[in-house]
């Protein structure tokens, strides 16, 4: 399955070693563009008519009634119940710490600047529910979100035909935990379109408010909906296939590398799984636990297409300094290292979406339960973005307040500054409040 490149002893453009697999929304814009006009001159009847073409079912109604969050979150199983709550616990604890704090500035006499950060009134939180559904993803975009101080949420997740219409059980449950109470039975490209619009019924009545900011992963048709609306609302990234790449040398568990390898091609046929190594031995014994864990995985189809595309390899390079120079040319979503020296090798990494260091922090525990964020930048966008966090859901804001010997002080370099490019009546509303 997995491609072997032996790369010792050549001079590589570490850029463009391995190639990425690509999403072209170009070829989903005529779909999506009729979607989204449809759903803002018609509202809910359109997201109605989308979950029956779609979905293949018709939702009872828009709008998931609280009783049945409150019976989703009392039917969980105790189980699932029990990591969801551990999880919430932990992503608090986590993104309590990414609170940044208000700070003032006094750049002169009687002159004060605020820095100061406001939450984002309203946001929707896009939950996918094709190959797989994903309560924890619900966890992931919730919390920061509340702990910035969101005072509106909703969520928009596909409807079932399995559960009557409504978005599967476990994202229910999920919501009802963390207290959210606004939830649509709404998938795809229409739920895009009824975040960024708002949605009114046939009488004309507000069902969901349009929002001011989008999260949430989702297909390709979700992918281009949330760029054909962006300036319309912000959006938090467009997510591309998932990617896993460890670095490791010869004293890293190739059973692992296999494991952590194959958990991320289970996502989706187009993932990325990557070993880079400077060991002959280990990335032979790794494809040799590929092929053999592989077959015993249950998404067995979808793991050999995704572990046989040209995104996926083992990398064999001469030393672990080209290595790390691969991984940050890279960028990858998830970067695992196993090494003699994780804790040297972990402040050169300068892109990677995250990092899980050493043996025991395989990709899934930050899928699930480590606390940290799990959406993440794909496609090399590590290099310029971060993951979701509490800053995700807060603006930069700043307060400015000077009194006349403040303004005075500076009313001059105004003037000067004004004069130079060509504003000046800039310098004038300075100079008028001293005439």
């Amino acid at each position: 399955m997995l491609t072997l490149k032996d790369l010792r002893g050549r001079t590589i453009d570490a850029a463009a070693v391995l190639p990425r697999a690509s999403q072209d929304i170009s070829t989903t814009i005529e779909t999506v563009a009729p979607i989204l006009q449809n759903v803002r001159r018609n509202g809910v009847s359109a997201l109605f008519e989308y979950s029956e073409k779609f979905d293949g079912v018709r939702p009872p109604s828009l709008r998931v009634p609280a009783e049945k969050l409150r019976e989703a979150a009392e039917q969980l199983q105790p189980e699932v119940r029990a990591a969801l709550q551990e999880l919430i616990l932990r992503a608090r604890q986590v993104h309590d710490a990414q609170l940044p704090e208000s700070s003032e500035v006094s750049p002169g006499p009687d002159a004060r600047v605020l820095n100061r950060w406001a939450p984002i009134r309203r946001v929707g939180l896009y939950v996918p529910g094709g190959q797989a559904v994903y309560p924890s993803s619900v966890v992931m975009n919730v919390v920061p979100a509340q702990v910035a101080g969101v005072s509106s949420l909703a969520i928009a997740s596909p409807p079932q035909a399995d559960f009557g219409g409504l978005p599967h059980p476990s994202i229910l449950g999920a919501a009802h935990l963390l207290g959210i109470e606004e939830v649509y039975a709404v998938g795809g490209a229409q739920a895009v379109a009824m975040f960024a619009y708002g949605a009114k019924d046939e009488a004309g009545q507000q069902v969901c408010p349009p929002v001011s900011l989008i999260t949430g992963p989702g297909n390709i048709f979700v992918a281009t909906a949330k760029r054909a609306v962006q300036g319309v609302v912000g959006i938090d990234s467009e997510a591309g296939p998932t990617e896993i790449m460890v670095l490791a040398d010869e004293e890293a568990p190739a059973e692992l590398i296999a494991a952590d390898l194959i958990s991320q091609a289970e996502h989706d046929a187009l993932a990325a799984a990557v070993l880079v190594t400077p060991s002959m031995s280990l990335a032979e014994a790794v494809m040799t636990q590929v092929e053999q864990q592989a077959q015993e995985t249950r998404h067995v189809d979808r793991v050999k297409q995704a572990l046989s595309g040209a995104q996926s390899a083992v990398l064999v390079v001469d030393t672990m300094d080209q290595g790390v120079e691969i991984a940050n040319a890279y960028g990858a979503e998830h970067l695992e290292l196993m090494t003699r020296d994780d804790a040297g090798i972990v402040e050169r990494i300068h892109n990677a979406g995250a990092v899980f260091v050493g043996a025991h922090t395989p990709v899934s525990l930050g899928d699930y339960c480590a606390g940290s964020n799990h959406v993440l930048p794909t496609g090399g966008a590590s290099a310029y973005s971060s993951g979701l966090n509490v800053s995700s859901f807060l603006r930069s804001q700043q307060v400015i307040h000077y009194g006349r010997e403040g303004l005075r002080a500076v009313a001059d370099h105004v003037s000067a500054l004004a004069q130079t490019e060509g504003l000046p009546a800039h310098g004038d509303a300075v100079q008028a409040r001293f005439r």
